[in-house]
């Protein structure tokens, strides 16, 4: 096993220390991690905007009073990184997506109320704010505003939905005689019919353009149900063009993603590039001259394959298209810095890292590394503003020069001395180097060693490479324990061969590497081997099920939306065409089947289980919690008071659980649950005291 310091909570590709990180730049650093609700009541970076007269702007999440919501305000940076940050918004709904506007103006969506009364009650409209002055309403509509992208002249793209069949002009009627009538029936005729929370069919999301006054033009009138549930779109700087995805139904219960453009004055669709069984396209955007058109290009997964994605950049007049040279980097955001260069953001080596491709060549070079950076902008003297985050450090908001070197806005939020050290670890396995990172106490010793927690990230596509807000590793490291977050096979950040290793999600090959580097660091004086416990969610929490049914060595077990009976999910799931695609019924490939579905081997779960579940997920259906539950509660032999297992429902949330209060009650059973069993801690209370 190899190990390097990394005590600086910036992670690099080579995961040495860099003393050319930014430093926090704050003097009100948040400690508290004793304390789970102050935690999530911290201030969270969401984006980050370069305004025209290098103004900085950026949207700011905070928790209401109760804890029940996140809305995000306005504020504006020091673009020189000196004065404290300035709140621009106020409103009980929140502001998101800002974009500058061509005369300094921010434009931006709210579901706040309109003075004037001319918005829709509880539907996000555009707003414009001014330089200086009160935001006004620039345009609503029956089904809700988001905006998409701001041309040179100040014509707007926005997305809204109608009821199917129906137009802009009709929308509000109709709407307000479904609410009368209570009438909450969806037709479907096909697939999809929902996405992770949200049902599909219900409503159909059309494209529309807004002029600087407010006038609005529906550019996909008739669209149906499914061609734009998911787009990503753009409007070229002229504002003559929209690049869309756009999804059809082909055979078999799967769709196609094609790239179009439409002509805006005379709404002429045309196919751009057409999606078959080998690839499909998503993320238009236009260079800010409007020559080129970057786009990614995703495969189709299949039983030897997983989805690999390329990004192109094609020249709109009929020349040449390139492919950017990535490296290992999974593309993330995307960001034009001039007409001739495009930047990417993505996951890298267990972090991250900002390549700037030449548009004309797709050469790269990287401007960026230390950390994983999302919401890029670029300024106008030549530098890009970002959010940067780490294990340790959540996303704060950089000024990255044309050196590379990054230094922090003053922002709400920043966090200071961490409970613990983090430190990248790895080892080798079969010739293949599987890292990750180790949280250890700062309490930790030979004399007073650690009890161990193992954390096994979801996806499989995903990275342990950033702050996360609910699986907070400083939490359980504040409580005592060392956490262990590896990347294993089909981790981003390690190209094609790391996404691929393992594949169709095989959880014996990442339960191998994962315990292999468990085992490595549980060789350290510091650690105790004889009090661990296992933790992951969705594809982690597959994972966890999987090995509860096949080792003991773990004194408990906490699995999140995670999968137990494959041949029931790959029906139910919202994802059921790619599922099934990749995996056939369970007749088909029967040894599959039984040698990875988790629910073959309840009867030998021994080890206390935390199961949690949001109802509202439809990635990971309840179901599949309901069953567990079931398997385990009915299998248990002993005396119903004495069962170790606890479920954890969490009937108003999805795939993951955002509503603050919500996640306070989570960490804390949690990290209660293993007290209780892995340190012998008092039992967890049958009503919980949260």
């Amino acid at each position: 096993m190899t190990t390097t310091d990394a005590a600086s909570t910036t992670p690099t590709d080579s995961h040495g220390s860099d003393d050319s990180a930014p430093s926090a730049a704050s003097t009100d650093l948040f400690t508290g991690f004793s304390d789970p609700e102050a935690l999530l009541r911290l201030p969270r970076l969401a984006a980050v905007t370069a305004l025209p007269g290098g103004r900085v702007l950026a949207a700011i999440q905070e928790a209401d009073e109760h804890g029940a919501r996140t809305p995000s305000a306005l504020w504006e940076l020091d673009p020189a990184g000196a004065a404290p940050a300035r709140r621009l918004t106020r409103s009980e709904k929140g502001e998101s997506s800002p974009k500058p506007g061509p005369d300094g103006a921010v434009l931006f969506a709210s579901a706040r109320p309109d003075p004037a009364g001319g918005g829709f009650e509880d539907r996000s409209g555009i707003w414009r704010l001014p330089a200086s002055g009160e935001p006004e309403l620039v345009a609503a509509a029956p089904g809700g505003l988001e905006l998409l992208a701001v041309a040179d002249d100040g014509t707007m793209l926005a997305a809204t939905s109608v009821l199917p069949g129906g137009t802009l002009e009709d929308d509000a009627e109709r709407r307000r005689a479904r609410t009368d009538a209570k009438r909450t029936t969806i037709w479907h005729t096909g697939m999809p019919i929902r996405q992770w929370d949200h049902e599909i069919g219900d409503q159909e999301r059309h494209l529309v353009l807004v002029s600087p006054a407010g006038e609005l033009t529906d550019l996909t009138p008739g669209v149906g149900t499914v061609a734009l549930t998911s787009a990503s779109a753009d409007l070229s700087p002229d504002a003559r063009t929209v690049a869309t995805s756009w999804t059809r139904r082909v055979p078999g219960g799967e769709t196609r993603s094609d790239l179009v453009l439409l002509d805006v004055a005379s709404g002429e669709r045309t196919a751009l590039l057409t999606a078959d069984d080998e690839a499909q396209f998503s993320s238009p955007s236009f260079s800010p001259d409007g020559a080129h058109l970057a786009l990614l290009r995703s495969t189709l997964s299949t039983p030897s394959d997983t989805s690999y994605t390329r990004l192109e950049i094609r020249a709109l007049d009929g020349g040449a298209t390139v492919t950017a040279e990535l490296g290992d980097l999974t593309p993330g955001a995307l960001e034009w810095a001039d007409a001739t260069t495009l930047l990417v953001a993505g996951d890298l080596h267990s972090s991250g890292a900002v390549l700037a491709i030449d548009a004309t060549t797709g050469a790269s070079r990287t401007l960026a590394g230390d950390g994983v950076f999302s919401s890029l902008s670029a300024a106008e003297d030549g530098t890009v503003l970002a959010l940067r985050s780490d294990v340790g450090t959540p996303p704060r908001p950089v000024r990255i020069a044309a050196d590379g070197s990054a230094s922090e806005l003053l922002a709400p939020g920043a966090v200071g001395a961490l409970p613990g050290t983090l430190e990248w670890v790895s080892t080798d396995v079969d010739g293949i180097e599987v890292g990750g990172w180790l949280c250890v106490p700062a309490s930790a010793s030979a004399a007073a060693p650690a009890p161990v927690m193992l954390w096994i990230h979801g996806g499989p596509h995903g990275s342990y490479n950033a702050w996360s807000w609910r699986w907070c590793p400083w939490l359980a490291v504040e409580r005592g324990y060392a956490v262990l977050m590896p990347d294993p096979a089909m981790s981003t950040g390690y190209g094609d061969a790391g996404l691929n290793r393992g594949w169709p999600r095989r959880p014996d090959v990442v339960f191998r590497e994962c315990e292999t580097l468990f085992d490595q660091v549980l060789e350290r004086a510091e650690l105790d081997g004889t009090r661990t416990a296992l933790l992951g969610a969705s594809f982690g929490g597959f994972m966890t099920n999987w090995i509860a049914g096949r080792s003991d060595r773990f004194d408990a077990i906490v699995t999140h939306a995670g999968l137990w009976a494959l041949p029931q999910q790959h029906r139910t799931t919202d994802a059921a065409a790619g599922k099934m695609r990749v995996h056939g019924h369970e007749d088909e490939h029967p040894d599959w089947y039984r040698a990875f579905s988790p629910h073959h081997e309840v009867d030998a779960i021994s080890t206390p289980m935390l199961l949690t579940h949001g109802n509202r997920d439809y990635r990971v259906p309840i179901s599949e919690a309901l069953r567990l539950w079931w398997d385990l509660v009915s299998a248990w032999d002993g005396a119903p008071e004495d069962m170790p297992h606890r479920f954890l429902q969490l009937t108003s949330e999805n795939h993951w659980v955002l509503t603050p209060s919500n996640a306070v009650t989570w960490n804390r059973a949690v990290l209660a649950f293993c007290d209780q069993h892995v340190r012998g801690g008092e039992a967890v209370p049958d009503v919980l005291p949260w």
